[in-house]
């Protein structure tokens, strides 16, 4: 296996324009597909972060007053460098996540699409003029938040240091980047790679666990915090957050519906639904995975059938191998997980018509499960409600429209939703009443930068990828000025 050492350098917290040694607990970084300790990592105290936060502020307060096209010229740099350094920082994160190499080169192209989407969305930070009487005019100007706090998660760990850090920084904050504990080595090579393009302070990278996280949303002097995760953890952020009035930008979880409504291709059914779980790409590891399909009666035991197999024909491999289709889970906390739910629907009456734990695993000690099917789901089991953040499907049956919306509905996520239909009004009526907040018609997965992502009930607050995600990251001030 290709190693690792030649492309990082520095383990510790990078912050005020140099790495330093974390003084918490080590984190063991280990390659989830052997076990294999690839780095030791410093992590950060609360008493650091207190630090880093008080050097971001300063740094922000110079920053802000820098040209805007100055800095995004300091994006473009940065974009520059991850396009240089691409093949290296994929592979970096197919060995730390779990992930293909493959489809972390998607997360490359994808960052530097979005990166520089927001490179170019720099102008529209603007504000406006308002009508008053011939003696007054009112203007607003937008102004940066402050500092910054971007928390981010295992599944896409370079793809979210990038496309999540840019935005608040053309917006003239400064930025404070923790990564999951689970996979922080793109972030710090990203440091390494773009640290010094910044001036010291404005860029940082602070490794560590939930503690240091809830650090950050509680810390006085943050005055936003954006987090990609979980709904447990946003709800914890949300609470951490209240110790200080300060905005929050949320995107949390799915148990995301693709309906099949009748006389759909099958081909489209079977090839959207595969395509619509992110296998080859995060092995069903996505808050937008349409986890749950629900198919009209007419198609059933064809789309059941069809899925099946085309799940059963994923291969699993090693994630760095540039070959791999599938590879494995990021987290022993994510595998015994997903082994636990694969137990609770069987108990619970689902059919497991393919998948769970290989039998000849790509490594045995790696954390690999098969692409998983459950037909004859019932909406009301626990594998069609919660979510299960993994390679596990459930196709659940439906005969009138009504059925299908409250099915889809009927779960505390609203992330994602697809419906398949040749009927276009009926494809339209189910995405105005599907509670969900980026729906695909015919078609699933697919992100274009500049469309608003994100969830409604329990799937987040905010939208990103967008400009208002980086309006999110200033604040309006208004000036009345008299005319004498």
């Amino acid at each position: 296996m290709r190693s690792h050492k030649n492309l990082i350098t520095n383990t510790g917290l990078f912050f005020n324009g140099e790495f330093r040694k974390g003084l918490g607990v080590p984190i063991q970084s280990r390659n989830p597909a052997s076990q294999e300790i690839l780095e030791t990592i410093d992590q950060a105290t609360p008493a650091q972060v207190d630090e880093a936060v008080r050097y971001a502020a300063e740094a922000q307060s110079m920053w802000s007053k820098i040209d805007i096209r100055q800095r995004v010229i300091c994006i473009r740099k940065f974009i520059e460098k991850i396009e240089k350094h691409s093949n290296e920082l994929a592979f970096l994160d197919a060995l730390d996540s779990g992930n293909p190499f493959k489809g972390m080169q998607i997360d490359i192209k994808i960052s530097l699409a979005v990166m520089d989407f927001f490179a170019g969305l720099a102008p529209e930070i603007k504000g406006e003029t308002y009508p008053g009487s011939n003696d007054c005019l009112n203007i607003s100007v937008r102004e940066p938040l402050g500092v910054v706090a971007r928390i981010i998660p295992f599944n896409h760990p370079l793809m979210f240091a990038c496309i999540k850090s840019v935005a608040p920084l053309i917006a003239g904050n400064s930025v404070i980047l923790k990564p999951s504990e689970h996979t922080p080595l793109s972030a710090l090579r990203i440091a390494e790679l773009v640290g010094d393009i910044f001036p010291p302070g404005t860029f940082n990278i602070l490794n560590g666990d939930r503690e240091i996280g809830s650090a950050l949303a509680m810390h006085p002097r943050v005055n936003n915090v954006s987090l990609v995760g979980s709904g447990s953890t946003g709800k914890a952020v949300l609470a951490d957050a209240s110790k200080q009035i300060k905005s929050v930008l949320l995107e949390l979880g799915g148990k995301n519906p693709l309906i099949i409504c009748p006389e759909v291709d099958l081909n489209l059914a079977i090839n959207t639904a595969v395509k619509g779980m992110n296998l080859e790409w995060t092995a069903g590891q996505s808050c937008g995975s349409t986890s749950r399909l629900l198919v009209h009666d007419s198609l059933y035991d064809e789309v059941v059938e069809g899925v099946s197999a085309a799940f059963s024909q994923i291969s699993l491999g090693l994630p760095h191998d540039k070959n791999t289709q599938m590879g494995c889970l990021s987290t022993g906390g994510q595998y015994q997980k997903v082994n636990e739910y694969i137990k609770i629907g069987t108990a619970e009456g689902g059919v497991l018509t393919t998948g769970g734990v290989p039998l000849n695993s790509p490594h045995e000690d790696g954390y690999f499960i098969r692409p998983t099917v459950f037909s004859e789901v019932d909406p009301n089991m626990q594998i069609a409600r919660e979510e299960i953040f993994g390679p596990v499907l459930s196709i659940i049956r439906w005969s009138k429209e009504s059925e299908a919306l409250r099915i889809a509905n009927s779960v505390n996520f609203g992330l994602t939703a697809g419906i398949l239909s040749p009927d276009l009004n009926l494809a339209l009526r189910m995405a105005r009443d599907v509670q969900a907040g980026y729906v695909w018609i015919n078609n699933s997965s697919d992100h274009y930068p500049g469309v608003p992502f994100g969830g409604v009930k329990d799937s987040g607050l905010g939208r990103e990828e967008c400009l208002e995600e980086m309006l999110a990251y200033t604040q309006v001030k208004s000036i009345n000025i008299q005319i004498r």
